[in-house]
């Protein structure tokens, strides 16, 4: 009997990387499901996506320099209708116009307008401060070419009815509103249907540097644009597939968002595949999570990859070549991942003060020493996760469930040659998003020069 301990022990001892004489707390409490986020997903509605599509279809061009004034036409009409469904889904959402006034520029605004954001604030419970925003822009494009074939942008009144873009991704903000503004978070969730983004990002621009003026804490960004359609120009199809765009380099909070929606996204909605884009958009193109991506928050862009370019831009982009079937799939992704990420615990800090990461190589000098803070851990806490990967993976291969602890030691690694994050996680299986230990850039080395003295003889 003490031998078969023996033998018992000593597997133990191998199986845990840092040594010690006992594995991490068991059984894991993260990688599952929770029932609330299953209720949520399960609540969205293909049918009022599909409604929230024709309406929106309905306001003819919702141009961001359309005639505002008109009651069933344009932009004024389609920001009003947008205001209040978000009003009428829940009286916890505080819906407001976010407006700016904004001059004439460049070759896009031919004139000054009043430009206005749409934003409803689901306030969190016991993490309020902490933002989870999920948006789309609400204006459409058709764009005409004069005789010489150049585009003409003071065609502001044209048919435009914007349906995949980004109609879609609208009718998605709205419906998450709708579903998601039915529950409690300890996260304060907000819906933004962004104007100007035709323009130039204009509206998101401006939101973004506001918040980061403000001081705002954004967790994540999921900026929704051209999620309704499944085939492309040429045929192509692929109604279980999103792409997530996100930015460089290979851990930016940008990138480590988009892992969380594959893992969260897969994890609720098995019958779609999360791809992951290691690019910030598309060649030459641009969304709303750019600006947050510019002031430092991660922001991740979701799209269709069987986009129709003929359609896009024109008056062709209409319902009739939409697919609410495939847009209600990437909105499920979009709940499981807003709701998931509004009910964990926050990302623990890897850096010191001054931003250095919190890791060595341990007393040995050939360990990984991985250390974190948390100066504030919420009471349904479970523990930490270190996960790890090879430099040149593109996802975390390895977790480590460690506990109620603040370092962890994994001896025998080399710190060189793997990849390490931490992410905290609750009782109900929550979990953060991934911190993870980043070498900060080196600055260039600079060095005083003089001319050679002069020497006689030489």
């Amino acid at each position: 009997m003490r031998r078969i301990v023996l033998v018992i022990l000593s597997l133990l001892v191998l199986d845990c990387p840092s040594g010690r004489s006992s594995p991490p707390a068991s059984p894991e409490p993260y990688g599952r499901v929770d029932p609330i986020v299953q209720r949520i997903v399960a609540a969205i509605s293909e049918e009022r996506i599909a409604e929230n599509l024709r309406t929106l279809e309905r306001f003819e061009t919702r141009h961001t320099l359309s005639d505002p004034t008109h009651p069933t036409r344009g932009i004024g009409a389609a920001r009003t209708w947008i205001f209040e469904q978000f009003r009428r889904y829940s009286p916890r959402l505080q819906v407001s116009f976010d407006t700016y006034y904004v001059k004439k520029q460049g070759q896009r605004l031919v004139r000054d307008v009043e430009l206005r954001n749409v934003v409803a604030v689901l306030p969190g419970t016991r993490q309020p401060e902490r933002r989870i925003i999920i948006c789309a822009h609400y204006d459409s494009l058709a764009i005409v070419r004069g005789p010489d074939g150049q585009v003409d942008w003071t065609q502001t009144e044209v048919f435009a009815p914007g349906v995949n873009d980004n109609g879609s991704g609208t009718a998605a903000v709205l419906e998450l509103a709708r579903v998601l503004s039915q529950y409690e978070f300890e996260k304060t969730l907000v819906f933004i249907a962004f104007a100007g983004e035709e323009q130039g990002l204009v509206g998101s621009t401006l939101y973004a540097q506001k918040a980061r003026r403000e001081g705002q804490i954004i967790e994540a960004v999921l900026n929704n644009d051209i999620i309704g359609s499944d085939v492309a120009g040429d045929g192509a199809s692929a109604n279980r597939v999103v792409w997530v765009f996100s930015e460089d380099p290979a851990d930016s909070p940008s990138r480590q968002l988009a892992r969380y929606v594959k893992r969260i996204g897969e994890l609720y909605v098995p019958s779609m595949r999360v791809e992951m884009i290691f690019r910030h958009d598309r060649f030459g193109r641009g969304g709303d999570h750019t600006p947050f991506n510019h002031e430092g928050y991660a922001a991740v862009r979701l799209t269709t990859p069987n986009e129709n370019f003929a359609h896009q831009h024109s008056a062709t982009d209409t319902f009739a070549n939409a697919s609410p079937s495939y847009t209600a799939l990437v909105t499920r992704i979009n709940a499981a991942v807003a709701a998931s990420l509004a009910l964990a615990p926050k990302p623990p800090v890897v850096t010191t003060e001054r931003g250095m990461p919190l890791i060595g190589r341990g007393r040995s000098g050939y360990a990984a020493h991985l250390r974190w803070r948390n100066e504030s851990p919420e009471p349904d806490l479970a523990g930490y996760v270190v996960v790890m990967r090879a430099t040149t993976a593109p996802d975390w291969e390895r977790e480590i469930f460690v506990g109620l602890m603040n370092e962890y030691v994994l001896e025998g690694v080399s710190i060189d040659a793997v990849t390490f994050g931490v992410k905290a996680v609750d009782r109900e299986g929550h979990e953060s998003l991934v911190s993870a230990y980043v070498i900060p850039p080196r600055p260039r080395a600079t060095f005083e020069t003089s001319e050679p003295p002069q020497r006689e003889g030489y």
